[in-house]
């Protein structure tokens, strides 16, 4: 019997904002699957478009998955092996495989106009004379047309040839699924200027930083095929390709797309609202999955002591804020006193009630007011509301004589 190899899973974000609910119910599935199996979870962040990711947002992503507990073992500020790590240092490479899949006869170029295609996908569409995608165009030109749409001073894309047929995987969430290979047009490798498209990248660099598992939202099951398309075409024996598992999406209450309208998505919301990393990652981890026992409250140790992707479910999950704020406030209770104080600390700095550091006056108060309501706050943005009237600067007390008498 052949070892396999140990698990490689990868969170790889594309950081062209603040990471969301989505995002991170997904890192917390990787790292979890990776913990529980000795494996090794790998940051990979997805920066090709530099347009839409910023430096301070790539800081942000990292900050917030420490904040979260979920520690990388390769990755920026890590290294490993396989890196780097940033997409954007790594374009050199997925040139080298375009100039491959060329020589190949696995791509060709595409000199067909954005407007172009888009027109002929309408006309099929109106037509019903088949799939509405790239029709193929340029799949065989001869030299003369190539010759032709150089001389008009076309700037190709580079597409890959998808096969005849179907294509079949299975999946470790929804189990096998067949995809016909007529609804999977031919895409594109590589834009008209050199930069590559999410789906080369993306394959490249799985199969480079041998990835085992590839753990990610229901979103992107569509582009399997594309991605098993490029595996094949750089030679990697079926045997290797990794496994998909694809996760249920999270909507809101209604059924709807989970956005700031509904729950305020971002993570950074939550943490700026005084939720503890503790109980967002217990929330995130109900959101398609739960213990063998089906409790409710667990730590990170103990979930990734139990994450099994058998037990995810398939259907979508429902966020629920007033959930989410019931657990936060069982994690508050659980906090030893002392970093209950620590936890609380800044918002009652936010708030002007303390300096930072706090002074030893303000913190003797703190320190013997906290307990007080510990057992009485769901967020831990409560608690200058509950103390902001011990911790006034008595120069600017006044008691209105009205309300003294009718309240003393």
């Amino acid at each position: 019997m052949t070892d396999q190899p140990p698990v490689r899973v990868r969170f790889a974000p594309s950081p062209s904002g603040d990471l969301h609910v989505g995002n991170i119910r997904t890192a917390l599935f990787d790292w979890a699957f990776a913990r529980h199996t000795g494996g090794v979870f790998v940051l990979r962040i997805e920066d090709t478009d530099q347009s839409r990711v910023l430096p301070a947002y790539i800081e942000s992503a990292l900050d917030t998955l420490r904040w979260l507990g979920l520690d990388w073992d390769e990755g920026p500020e890590t290294g490993g092996p396989y890196g780097p790590y940033l997409q954007s240092e790594r374009l050199g490479l997925y040139n080298d495989w375009v100039v491959k899949f060329l020589e190949s006869g696995h791509a060709y170029y595409c000199y067909c106009t954005t407007d172009e295609v888009a027109a002929r996908r309408a006309a099929a569409r109106s037509g019903g004379s088949g799939p509405s995608g790239y029709d193929g165009r340029c799949r065989n030109l001869t030299p003369d047309q190539t010759a032709a749409y150089q001389e008009e001073g076309r700037r190709p894309v580079v597409r890959l040839r998808m096969p005849d047929g179907a294509t079949t995987f299975t999946d470790l969430v929804r189990g096998e699924i067949t995809i016909e290979n007529e609804h999977v047009p031919d895409f594109v490798l590589q834009r008209a200027d050199g930069s590559p498209l999410y789906t080369l990248a993306v394959a490249v660099d799985d199969v480079l930083m041998k990835m085992t598992h590839i753990v990610r939202g229901d979103d992107l099951l569509s582009s399997t095929p594309r991605q098993l398309a490029v595996y094949r075409a750089m030679g990697v024996p079926e045997s290797e390709f990794p496994v998909f598992a694809h996760l249920p999406f999270v909507l809101g209450l209604e059924g709807e797309k989970l956005g700031k309208r509904y729950g305020a998505a971002s993570i950074s919301f939550y943490r700026d609202e005084g939720f503890l990393p503790e109980a967002i990652c217990n929330y995130l981890a109900l959101l398609g999955w739960s213990p063998g026992d089906n409790r409710e409250s667990f730590t990170l140790a103990e979930m990734a002591a139990e994450f099994d992707l058998a037990r995810v479910n398939k259907n979508p999950a429902r966020f629920d804020v007033q959930k989410l704020e019931s657990i936060n406030g069982d994690k508050i209770r659980e906090l030893d006193p002392a970093e209950f104080v620590r936890r609380i600390t800044p918002f009652l700095h936010q708030a002007g009630l303390v300096g930072d550091p706090p002074s030893a006056a303000q913190a003797e108060v703190v320190d013997v007011a906290a307990p007080l309501i510990q057992g009485r706050i769901s967020k831990l943005t409560e608690a200058p509301g509950m103390l902001g009237f011990l911790l006034v600067d008595e120069t600017e007390f006044t008691v209105d004589p009205e309300d003294a008498a009718k309240f003393l």
